[in-house]
Parts: C-alpha cells; structure tokens; sequence
C-alpha cells in the first residue's frame, strides 16, 4: 500500500495531470447541485494475491445522512484516515455517514479472492456505493505486484498504464459510475478507444473494422469497455459487454440495445421491440427479419413530417414503460387513427399486416367484450370471428372442409375456397366471402354478420352494440 500511495504522484503528473484538473472543475459544478444528490469518487486497489484492499473516497457529498452499501463480499469495513475530517461523518457500525457539513469522506474495505485472482474473472458489485445517490464521476487506480501480467477492465475510459520495478500501476477515469472488475492474462490489450468505447481483444482488429465503425451511431455517449472475447461465468458486466468473435454489426446492436435497456422500462416485451426502437433511434435499421419487416411497414405508413415526430416521440418516452401497447398509441395519435400492428406481431407467431381497428368498446347483448377485435381491411369491416360468434351462443371449430359455426338450430360451414357456404347443409352461392383469414385468425365481414346471423348493430362515438334476435339470446 505504501508503495502505491508513494509512487501515485508521479505517475498522477506523468499520465494524469490534466485530467486531476479538468476532474476538479468539474467536481465543483457537480458540488453545487445538493438537491440532486450527486457525488463523485476515487478508488484505490491494491491487489495482495488473496485479495482486493480498496480505499475509496466520496466527495461532494450532501450534508443529510447516507446510507453506506456495503459489497456483499467486502470484509473489514473501516474507516481510512486520510486527513482528521476523512472520517468524520462514519457512524461507529460503519452503515452510514452521519449529517454534517463534511462533504468528503473515505472508507476502507476487503474484498477476499478465494483462489486469487482468476484470469476472464468477472469480479461484480465489487465497489461500496451511497444509497439513493448518483455517481457523476469516477477514478479508479489499481495497483499489483510486477509479476501479475495481464489487462485490467473497469468500463470507464484507460488512462494510462506504467510498468514499474516494484508495481504495476493502471488508472481509469471517466463520467459514471463503477460497479464491476475484470483482469485477463496474457496478450490481451486495449486495442482501440473512441469517445465512447474500448475495445480489448488478444489480436488487433482489421483497419476496415474501424473504418466500419466511425458510421456506427450509437444512443448515448455512455461509455464502455467492449471485450473481443468471453468470461467464465458467461454475464455482461456494468459498462463491460463480452463479444466473441467480434463484428461491427453485432457490436452495434449489443451496444445499442444494452444502452436502450437503460434507457427505457421495457418489462417483458418481446427484444425485436427494443431493436425496433433502437433501429428508428439511431436512423439505422437493424435486429431480426421481423425487426426490419415492422419497421419496414411503419415508416411506409408516415409520411416524412410523420416520420419526424415518431422519433421525437419515441423519445420523449425515456425513462418511461415501452412495450407494444406504447408503440400502438403512439402511432395511432400520430396517423389520427387507430391501430394495433406492433402489439398483434408482439402476440403472433408469424407477420400480421397493418390495420386500423375500431377503438370503440364492444358490447354484445349489453355484455362487455375485452377480446373482440374490429379491422379495417380492403374497404371492409371485419369482426373477429371465434370471440363474437362465441359471445353470440355459437360453437366454433376449424376442420378439413372449412369452418364451422354451429347452435342447437343453426349450423354454418364456410369453406376454405370462395363462392359459397352451407347453412343447415343447404349451400348457398356467394361472390364474396363470409369468413376470411388474416394472419391465421377467422374474421367475419359485418354486413354478413348482419345478413347470416340477422344481429342488429348500432354505433356510437364510443360503442358498438351487438344485438341478437331473442331466440339467440
């Protein structure tokens, strides 16, 4: 520890100087925002062969009582003395800093490596955090013996590395905060770096790799750490995302959906929404054929100006639920009428076209429908067939010679091929067809709802009512 605190100065002037400087400004803007509760902090890492020792210093901090989360693993939680107010604020159990005008405060901890370090070790939430507060900025030095080789990985930006004869001295620094650690052995290096990424890997990527990659647009200017390869336990890590056998399109969709996740509250909504979201935030069209066959049909829906104000409302909704209901709204206000596309390809296997449906509530001898859907297709309007003739007292059923739609004194077969039915096994000749299919479900057109089941429909602004003849009742 001695070792490293004494050689940090140097190192600080020879690959920090003028970060410490710009870090300072910014530490005083920051300070200035007490409401928001947010702070910044530097951590220090001595890695000893068994474990990780961890000085880390809060500053900024509001005056009110903070909660001090400790990591789970952490042992020998302390107070680290760097001045006589360092620790001022710690209560005796070490669970928070108390109210007071102090608003730097440093802590110490452990955190045991049982087999030492692991060489592709994902080490998570290996940092104590501050409840309810809001990291704006971070540093983070770590320091190991000179025969511990390999490349450490935060996920903020590398700012430097010295190879000395007594240590081995890395430092990160960057807006955000950090949460995880990860150290890899052997050839492996940062190979690359832009205002938003780096990217390790063993080898060194090809020159149109990057080339490529200067026409990624990608959502935030959250930075990263990318890493050409894979962990033992498989997971991402906070700010650290594993590629194997890295290509910049699925550089670009990783990034860009991990980015959306933190974005957005997208619950358990089907990931072609997320690409679809990302593919009309970034202008670039990305993710599955279902993906691009959605997004495809939107934007042939709007016009440009339309177009235009998609985005801006899909914007607008951060930090807010998206899910295909969200999407539905919103581009039912945008084309000034209503539509369910995104969430009936959300619930269908397959694709299912673009229709507008009838917004108004459904009642069926004065009873409330939740399931009937009503369609505009082709100039006309169309009920689904399976929840309406059930509400109506029918049995449906799909067999070999078409479909079926049968009571105790009515039986209907409508065939799969046009120009006829058979009502009480007696055919009839049609030119159009009673019953079609759209996407796989059964839809009957409305004036032969009227004409074969002889129901009686009346509309309002908000309600269709369907009536039935007494004896159907």
């Amino acid at each position: 520890m001695k070792i490293a605190v004494s050689i940090f100065s140097f190192l600080g002037l020879l690959i920090g100087t003028m970060l410490f400087m710009q870090f300072q400004v910014y530490s005083d803007e920051v300070g200035s925002i007490e409401k928001g509760y947010n702070y910044s902090q530097e951590i220090e890492i001595v890695y000893h062969g068994d474990s990780l020792d961890i000085r880390q210093h809060f500053k900024n901090l509001p005056t009110e009582e903070i909660s001090i989360q400790w990591p789970k693993n952490s042992v020998n939680p302390n107070c680290f003395i760097e001045n006589e107010h360092s620790c001022a604020r710690l209560s005796e159990d070490s669970s928070k800093f108390k109210e007071g005008e102090t608003r730097a405060q440093s802590i110490s901890y452990v955190i045991p490596l049982e087999n030492g370090l692991q060489s592709r070790k994902l080490m998570k939430d290996v940092f104590a955090t501050l409840k309810n507060g809001d990291v704006q900025f971070s540093t983070v030095h770590i320091s190991a013996q000179p025969d511990v080789l390999g490349e450490w990985v935060t996920g903020l930006p590398l700012i430097g590395e010295q190879k000395l004869t007594l240590v081995n001295y890395t430092m990160f620094s960057g807006r955000g905060a950090v949460k995880d650690l990860f150290w890899q052995e052997g050839n492996f290096d940062l190979q690359h770096k832009t205002d938003v990424l780096s990217i390790y890997s063993k080898t060194a990527l090809k020159p149109a790799f990057y080339e490529k990659l200067k026409n990624v647009n990608f959502l935030s200017d959250d930075y990263l750490a990318i890493i050409n390869g894979t962990n033992v336990d498989g997971l991402d890590g906070y700010r650290m995302l594993f590629l194997p056998n890295i290509t910049v399109s699925k550089l670009q969709q990783t990034v860009n959906i991990s980015q959306l996740e933190s974005m957005y509250e997208f619950g358990d909504s089907p990931h072609w929404i997320k690409e679809l979201v990302a593919s009309y935030l970034t202008g670039t069209v990305f993710g599955s054929e279902k993906t691009k066959e959605v997004a495809a049909t939107i934007t042939n829906q709007l016009t440009d100006a339309q177009l235009t104000e998609w985005v801006a409302r899909l914007q607008d909704l951060e930090g807010k639920a998206m899910n295909p209901k969200v999407l539905d709204e919103q581009l039912s206000t945008i084309l000034g009428a209503s539509t369910m596309y995104v969430t009936m390809n959300a619930t269908t296997e397959g694709s299912y076209p673009f229709l507008f449906n009838d917004p108004r509530e459904i009642f069926v001898n004065l009873h409330k429908q939740e399931t009937i859907q009503v369609v505009l297709k082709d100039g006309e309007v169309l009920y689904s067939a399976d929840s309406l003739l059930n509400a109506l007292g029918y049995d449906v059923k799909t067999g070999e010679n078409g479909y079926y739609v049968t009571s105790e004194t009515r039986a209907f077969r409508f065939p799969h091929e046009p120009g006829f039915y058979v009502f009480n096994q007696r055919r009839y000749n049609t030119v159009s067809m009673p019953i079609k299919t759209v996407a796989g479900q059964y839809f009957i057109e409305e004036a032969w709802l009227q004409r074969l089941f002889l129901v009686e429909l009346t509309k309002s602004d908000n309600r269709i009512t369907i009536t039935a003849p007494e004896e159907q009742q």
